[in-house]
């Protein structure tokens, strides 16, 4: 079943190769579509296009289908091009003509644009859960071991005393760029495009302002053009923001694969955490911070992929931005299964409290001694050659105390500022109102 079907036979080998992936990737947007469908319809009552009795059968129905796909019942069929032609297809096997109509006043342009944007809404909300899971455990562990000092390294040279209190805190503030970045792609993606049809409108009276306040967007795209302009570039942006917490999560996974070697032994982990060699009985490796890593590596190329797909198309639908699909839905498990793993594994760390009474390290105390000669009056410059001398001629012996207290220091590591700038982005996503909403649509 094809819903732009006139009779026409299509030569197979091309509805195989346009076809593509779009029957499996499509399943991700099922439930989406039925709630989308649920909202159109209401508006198509509201506008004298389905009577009042016509719409509670289909209503019934289409929750009936629903509980379908998230009970895992449903599938689309062979021969069917894609989910919005299966769901018609069971409304109108069930419920004969009146299935008919639930297209009136769309395309599926603005069917699937509008499936993705529920769909992006929900997996956002899913992540900055699984986020705020992986920042409380950070923060928990930065405070724990906030008094455990690490050498601090530049050019991979050891340069000045650190902490762990420190180190799991920065990853920590680090999330809350990342969470702002996916708040921005949240609230792109949070505005209307039904009613914008194959992208020039319809003559039909829609009331787009209807199915923006029963779906729970904040907002409508309201030109028509633009409604459709914005697929391709919502993944793009969203693809951004998703990329922004890989390289966060890549960027510690490193860290950890690095300091789990024995020419650091900053950490280490337990034995069932950790695989081993064929050969080589001794071997206890981190695989699962070098797949995270990889993973969210690959996650880091999908922006500049979908940008080399959308970037030369003019205004208007294309088919191209159905291989967007294939990359783009995908990812969201890809980073939630990143997020989940790291979490587990960042409170199984064994950190070495005692890194700093290796002999290598006693210079990275070389500039808490130029502090302290400059606290008692010599000149910045005049201490730094000083130190420096007596580096050189082995005369050095370092004071391992550290008095640092300016915010954000090894002392006054600010972990409730922090925490306090993570809540307040966390509050201002409007998840409570969006469940609402589409609890509303399900409940007949």
């Amino acid at each position: 079943m094809k819903l732009w079907d006139k009779g026409i036979a299509i030569n197979k080998i091309i509805e195989d190769f346009t076809v593509g992936n779009d029957l499996e990737l499509d399943l991700y947007l099922a439930q989406y579509d039925i709630i989308g469908t649920i909202a159109h319809i209401k508006m198509l009552q509201s506008i004298d296009l389905l009577t009042k009795e016509e719409l509670d059968i289909l209503l019934k129905e289409l929750i009936n289908i629903h509980k379908q796909i998230i009970t895992e019942d449903f599938e689309i069929d062979e021969g069917v091009e894609d989910v919005h032609s299966q769901v018609e297809l069971l409304l109108t096997k069930s419920l004969g003509d009146v299935g008919k109509k639930i297209h009136s006043g769309r395309s599926r342009n603005d069917q699937v644009i509008l499936d993705l944007k529920l769909y992006i809404r929900s997996e956002i909300q899913q992540i900055v859960h699984e986020i705020n899971k992986l920042f409380n455990i950070l923060i928990d562990q930065s405070n724990k071991y906030k008094d455990v000092l690490m050498p601090g390294y530049t050019h991979l040279q050891a340069a000045m005393p650190s902490s762990f209190g420190l180190w799991f805190g920065a990853y920590a503030e680090a999330l809350i760029d990342d969470l702002l970045l996916l708040q921005t792609a949240y609230k792109i993606s949070n505005q209307n495009p039904l009613g914008s049809a194959a992208g020039y409108g319809t003559s039909f009276p829609l009331n787009r302002k209807m199915t923006t306040e029963l779906l729970g967007f904040d907002d409508l795209n309201y030109n028509v053009v633009y409604a459709q302009m914005g697929r391709g570039k919502t993944e793009k942006t969203v693809a951004f923001s998703i990329s922004s917490l890989a390289g966060t999560i890549s960027k510690m996974a490193y860290d950890i694969c690095l300091y789990m070697s024995q020419n650091f032994n900053f950490i280490s982990l337990p034995d069932e955490l950790t695989t081993g060699s064929s050969i080589m009985p001794h071997k206890k490796n981190p695989d699962v911070f070098e797949l995270i890593r990889a993973k969210c590596n690959k996650i880091q190329a999908m922006p500049n992929e979908i940008t080399l797909i959308i970037n030369n198309l003019p205004s208007g639908y294309f088919r191209d931005l159905q291989i967007v699909k294939e990359s783009f839905l995908p990812v969201f498990n890809d980073i939630s299964g990143c997020l989940n793993i790291l979490t587990f594994a960042i409170k199984k760390l064994k950190i070495n409290t005692e890194i700093l009474d290796d002999e290598k390290y006693k210079y990275i105390f070389s500039v808490e001694e130029l502090n302290k000669k400059v606290l008692k009056g010599t000149p910045f410059r005049d201490a730094y050659k000083q130190v420096g001398e007596e580096i050189a001629n082995n005369t050095y012996q370092p004071e391992k105390k550290i008095h640092h207290t300016h915010e954000g220091s090894i002392g006054n590591l600010c972990n409730d500022k922090i925490k306090l700038k993570f809540e307040k982005i966390l509050q201002e996503f409007p998840f409570k109102k969006v469940e609402n909403k589409i609890k509303q649509l399900l409940t007949y």
